[in-house]
């Protein structure tokens, strides 16, 4: 992780994915699935890793909400959502933020990175792109 990531996660306590993000990390990512499938294998997938806790899921709206909590005592919440966006493509956007005051030190961006790593890891033979 970049010492610049660091430094911006001094003041900020927030990280989200988009298809304007300007780190190729954090870019939605694309399945070639259709979203009751994707959202499947998501939720399978985030069950499984270990140190994330699965709070809420609503398949119809799409979104699971997961908390983790990081080694200085402090918990993040992390929305994952999966979307439609055809009838055999879904996308998968995380968006993470830290309870409390003050910035996080880039645990969001890490804790996005390593959801990601576990999906795409699971779910490479779906990959596609937009």
């Amino acid at each position: 992780m970049s010492l610049k990531r660091v430094l911006v996660g001094i003041i900020r306590s927030q990280e989200g994915t988009g298809d304007r993000a300007k780190d190729p990390k954090m870019k939605t990512r694309y399945y070639n699935l259709s979203k009751d499938k994707a959202w499947e294998e998501v939720s399978s997938t985030l069950k499984k890793i270990p140190g994330y806790k699965v709070l809420h899921e609503v398949q119809s709206v799409g979104e699971i909400t997961l908390e983790k909590r990081t080694s200085f005592g402090r918990t993040a919440d992390i929305t994952v959502s999966v979307l439609s966006v055809g009838p055999m493509k879904s996308a998968v956007d995380i968006y993470s933020a830290s309870r409390g005051s003050l910035g996080d030190l880039g645990s969001n961006y890490r804790f996005i990175i390593h959801l990601f790593a576990s999906l795409d890891k699971k779910l490479a033979k779906y990959k596609g792109s937009e």
